[in-house]
């Protein structure tokens, strides 16, 4: 039902008088609150945000009816956190798309028919169904995933628990969403890291790259403002004009995906002006580390006469994962072996020139440092007139734009701390990686690494693993088993001579993925593969769906069976986000509404109902030990026998169990938890043990202070299996792996969009760009149908074109619009905005398809995948991710 602004008016109005003359404005607050039952839990907001804002949930009469920012945060500049969006998470709880009780799909896929089931009935069907599956084909043909798990450690741990156990795959969603920006593991061999956002005013020199912060981490837009009342400068680099740039001290509108001439071309300032921080490059960077020119590969030590036997001598001390590479040392005037274990360095690297050397085998060779090979690059392909040719939106700019670079070079080379803001929309095209290397180039070259205010950051959901869980995530040590989602639903490529040479150790399902079982997400309905899914829904290949959501989201009408979960105030949980490095604990304020029960339960009754079906008698031993403590399973199976079991009592121990696996988490979880409790956690956020001063998120704060060898840990991962990213302990911008080197890629390049893609004939059939951006009124799909939010927006998608592209095409503003190519269509209402670059249309992501006529704002995305992106695969870290912005397209009038 529409409801109109007058409407909710007059029902806000009429409230408010019925409050007036109400006992509760006759009464103390504190009256009220002891004598009607009012009670206050605090909780986290966790949809796919950074935000993992602390609130107050204000309970009376065992229903919701306010939330309050928590305004608990141990540093007051924190206090408060949260968005109307956050507020407004009643209207979902309590919304007529709240999800019931269990349900089994009756008509075809995509109808949204269902009958009502009981538990017993929805479990044994889903149990039934998934042991064929995995009888037949194996139980790695049963996959499961969960989105952004640093919103739920314990209840979206569990269904990786559940995997785990019973031998599934697993897909990575940081990947799926396209929010892996990959240039993190080629130069640095991490995930990620980030500055917390206190951080952000402490910067003296802001660089917001592709992000609209203002927009998309509203609470903590706060500490852009803070740094500029403090003296710093805030400049954005973005074709649209955003809330975030009119915010800003400068906005720079560079044509699309044009952000590695950019970068290139003020790193082409520093170089030629001498403006680096020499120190910073010859220590912690491969700039010194020399390169063959015969092969393009950098020198080992092992080749070289008169180093190969200490070289060997020092590798079998080193971790597998290291190479002893070269430096030739100008003041003792012969080659060394930089320690790629300790940064700390007693050699004086030579960083520019060419020198020969004798290999073991008495060749000689001609090699020259990384920085040279830089220097030659930047300075003939990216000065400043011809980087302003590529970047400026109009021919008679150009000369405009050759200063602009000028003068930003030297900015951001003499005014610090620096930090650059790299935003997912900006590296969710197919040379993201290329853009990222060449920002994270002006960071080094410029020694802002490793201290307040300083650093490269790129924010996108609680997607970072902030400490090991495997203690709960993985059932008594048993692997999960990672498959690529892109792979799996590009059979093409998959089966591409691409692939088949450059591919070494992505897995697959020997007998494919027959069954998906996800939660917390939306697959059908906001990924770029969403028509992908859809076909294989429909044409059988998948023969099972099984859906853990709360509400009667679209995705919902594709899977085969919905286990009912639970909104993030109906139970227990651990929170950790990039932005803020504290511990939350969600608390349940309320009892699960319906039918609806914790993910931890389900998770457990699948596991004891599949080794049933399975005639496993081990596995059917194992599965008392599914919650942390077994006496929880033995005490609520004794209920059953007895007759005494019912939903409150399967919730108590539910939670629980919920608070035992988060004990054994922290318990766990190393130095980064230690000391912190539940006890603690329920009374408010705790910090983690970061170990820069003041325990501070500053970016490698270890690697550059105390120089320990690059890459630090990101988990899950185990260290060696990203450390040889980087196998020189070192910053790397230069990459030798055979991909790198055949694509011209071995250094940061400029390359353009589309045209140097895979399908280089889409610019010729399209000729706009097709980006998606987020909401302010929604976090990705969550909040689309918040009643609330939907009155702000009218109830209408909008698309935004610049009004000389609409002129051309005869659309005014507020017409229906039809955006369209070969791979789908969406419907829109037109806004003519000024400030859209003109080769850009921008359409409002988070839309549920019917809001959209049944379609997709999505199935417009090409399934692109980079070669460099499958050489490793580690999933999360080093894998094939989603391209979103890497799309053409037309518009027309509907």
């Amino acid at each position: 039902m529409r409801v109109s602004r007058r409407t909710f008016l007059k029902t806000a109005l009429l409230g408010s008088a019925f409050l007036a003359g109400s006992k509760y404005f006759k009464k103390g607050f504190t009256e009220i609150s002891r004598d009607e039952g009012i009670k206050y839990v605090r909780s986290t907001c966790s949809p796919n945000c950074t935000g993992a804002c602390g609130f107050k949930a204000m309970v009376y009469r065992g229903r919701l009816v306010a939330l309050i920012q928590a305004a608990d945060y141990p540093e007051e500049e924190y206090n408060p956190r949260g968005c109307l969006r956050g507020q407004s998470m009643i209207n979902l709880i309590y919304g007529p798309d709240r999800l019931k009780q269990p349900l089994i799909r009756v008509g075809k896929r995509g109808e949204g028919r269902f009958k009502a089931v009981s538990w017993d009935e929805a479990l044994d069907y889903t149990a039934t169904k998934l042991a064929e599956i995995m009888k037949k084909y194996g139980p790695e043909s049963v996959a499961s995933f969960i989105q952004v798990p640093g919103t739920g450690y314990v209840q979206k741990g569990a269904l990786m628990r559940l995997s785990s156990m019973l031998g599934w795959s697993v897909i990575h969603a940081y990947t799926m969403n396209g929010d892996l920006p990959m240039f993190w593991p080629i130069t640095f061999g991490v995930q990620t890291e980030e500055l917390e956002s206190l951080e952000w005013a402490n910067s003296k020199y802001t660089l917001i790259c592709g992000s609209n912060i203002l927009w998309t981490r509203v609470p903590d837009a706060k500490f852009l403002h803070l740094s500029r009342e403090r003296g710093g400068k805030i400049v954005v680099v973005d074709p649209n004009y955003s809330p975030t740039a009119a915010a800003a001290d400068e906005w720079i509108q560079i044509n699309p995906s044009t952000d590695a001439a950019f970068a290139l071309g003020l790193a082409h300032v520093i170089l030629s002006e001498g403006l680096y921080d020499e120190n910073f490059v010859k220590t912690y960077t491969d700039l010194p580390l020399l390169v063959r020119l015969d092969n393009q590969k950098k020198l080992k030590a092992e080749e070289v006469a008169g180093l190969s036997a200490q070289a060997k001598a020092m590798k079998s001390r080193l971790p597998e994962y290291r190479e002893c590479y070269v430096v030739y040392d100008v003041k003792a005037k012969r080659f060394v072996i930089p320690n790629p274990e300790n940064l700390k360095r007693d050699f004086e690297p030579f960083l520019e020139g060419e020198i020969e050397v004798t290999l073991v085998d008495g060749k000689k060779v001609k090699v020259k440092p990384v920085f040279q090979l830089l220097k030659e690059e930047i300075l003939a392909n990216y000065s400043p007139e011809k980087v302003a040719q590529i970047i400026s939106p109009s021919a008679d700019r150009v000369k405009e734009y050759e200063e602009i670079v000028k003068r930003i070079g030297r900015e951001i080379a003499t005014i610090k701390p620096l930090h650059i803001v790299y935003g997912a929309s900006n590296y969710q095209w197919y040379h993201g990686d290329l853009k990222g290397r060449a920002y994270s180039l002006l960071v080094a070259l410029t020694g802002n690494l490793g201290k307040s205010g300083a650093g490269i950051s790129t924010y996108a959901g609680q997607y970072r693993i902030r400490w090991p869980l495997g203690a709960w995530w993985q059932f008594k040590g048993k692997p999960l088993k990672w498959v690529s989602f892109l792979l799996w639903l590009n059979k093409e490529y998959r089966e591409s001579e691409e692939f088949k040479k450059y591919n070494k150790e992505t897995p697959y399902p020997p007998n494919d993925v027959k069954a998906l079982v996800f939660g917390w997400g939306n697959p059908f309905d906001q990924h770029n593969l969403a028509n992908r899914l859809r076909e294989k829904a429909l044409n059988g290949e998948l023969e099972l769906i099984v859906n853990f959501d709360f509400q009667m989201a679209t995705s919902v009408a594709w899977s085969d069976v919905i286990l009912p979960g639970v909104a993030w105030y109906e139970k227990y949980d651990l929170t950790a986000t990039v932005l803020h490095p504290y511990v939350q604990l969600q608390q349940p304020a309320i009892e699960p509404l319906f039918q609806c029960m914790p993910e931890i339960w389900i998770c457990k009754e699948l596991a004891k109902r599949v080794a049933e079906k399975l005639g496993d008698d081990e596995l059917k031993k194992e599965v008392r030990e599914f919650y942390v403590n077994p006496e929880l399973f033995d005490k609520e199976e004794s209920a059953r026998k007895k007759g005494e079991w019912n939903l409150r009592l399967a919730r108590e121990i539910a939670n629980q169990a919920s608070l035992d696996a988060a004990d054994l988490m922290l318990k766990t979880g190393g130095p980064l938890v230690e000391g912190i409790t539940l006890e603690a956690l329920k009374k408010g956020p705790v910090r983690l043990n970061l170990p820069a001063p003041g325990k501070r998120q500053l970016v490698f704060y270890e690697q550059i202070q105390e120089y320990k060898p690059f890459p630090p840990v990101s988990y899950p991962a185990p260290l060696p299996k990203t450390a040889r990213f980087v196998k020189s302990g070192r910053i790397e911008f230069y990459k030798e792996e055979d991909v790198f080197i055949d694509l011209k890629e071995t250094l940061p390049v400029h390359k353009d969009p589309i045209k140097d893609t895979e399908h280089k004939n889409m610019k010729e059939k399209y000729s706009l760009i097709y980006i998606t951006r987020n909401r302010l009124y929604t976090v990705h799909s969550t909040h689309s149908n918040n009643i609330t939010m939907l009155e702000l927006q009218d109830f209408r998608p909008r698309i935004w074109i610049h009004p000389d592209t609409a002129k051309k095409r005869g659309i005014k503003e507020g017409d229906l619009v039809e955006i369209y190519n070969e791979r789908g269509k969406v419907y829109a209402y037109a806004v003519l905005d000024p400030g859209i670059h003109p080769q850009i249309v921008t359409f409002e992501e988070g839309w549920w398809s019917r809001y959209l006529r049944g379609t997709s704002y999505n199935t417009l995305i090409y399934p692109w995948i980079k070669p460099t992106h499958i050489i490793y695969f580690v999933p999360g870290i080093w894998e094939a991710s989603t391209c979103w912005n890497e799309a053409a397209c037309e518009i027309k009038k509907a």
